[in-house]
Parts: C-alpha cells; structure tokens; sequence
C-alpha cells in the first residue's frame, strides 16, 4: 500500500515536471514545433534550464500532498524532482 501511494507521487510528480516543461517551452520557446525547440536547447545549452523550471511545478504538487497529510505520495513528487535533478546535471555535464 505504502508503494502504491508513493508511486502515484512519482507519476503526478512526473507530470508536473512534464507539464511544467511544455509550459517553459511556450513562454520562452520561439517555435510551436516542440521537438524543434527542444532541439535548439540542447545545441544552445539550456534544456536544463527549461527543465528546472518545469520542475517547479513539483513545488506545488509537494505541498498539496503535505498538506492533505498524504506523506507518501509527497515523498513520490520528491522523488520525481531527485530523478530531473539526476537527469539534468547528467545533460548540462556530459553534453559539453
């Protein structure tokens, strides 16, 4: 039970994070094609900027959990947020 609640954490945590990104992508990017914006953050370096600021939305979704006393779940979201972190250190230093 406790797995399940915190998976459902990591899956919203997940979405935010995707979201969040999508969102990043229609403020800043100067394209409505997706995929050719998310092309251009990778050759100009800042897809992990666009990233972090996707995961922003993790804020949020964190605290609601905390909020309505659902730690698992919250403990899911921060999870999600550790694995962006991960994922984007490992873009901004291995892509270099």
């Amino acid at each position: 039970m406790i797995r399940k609640e915190i998976f459902k954490g990591f899956l919203v945590g997940l979405i935010a994070t995707i979201f969040g990104l999508v969102f990043a992508i229609q403020i800043f990017g100067s394209s409505d094609d997706y995929t050719l914006v998310v092309k251009q953050a990778i050759q100009q370096g800042f897809l992990g900027k666009l990233m972090s600021i996707g995961a922003l939305l993790n804020l949020g979704a964190f605290f609601i959990f905390l909020k309505k006393k659902q730690d698992h779940r919250a403990r899911g979201v921060l999870i999600a947020t550790i694995l962006v972190l991960l994922f984007t250190l490992v873009i901004k230093y291995f892509s270099e």
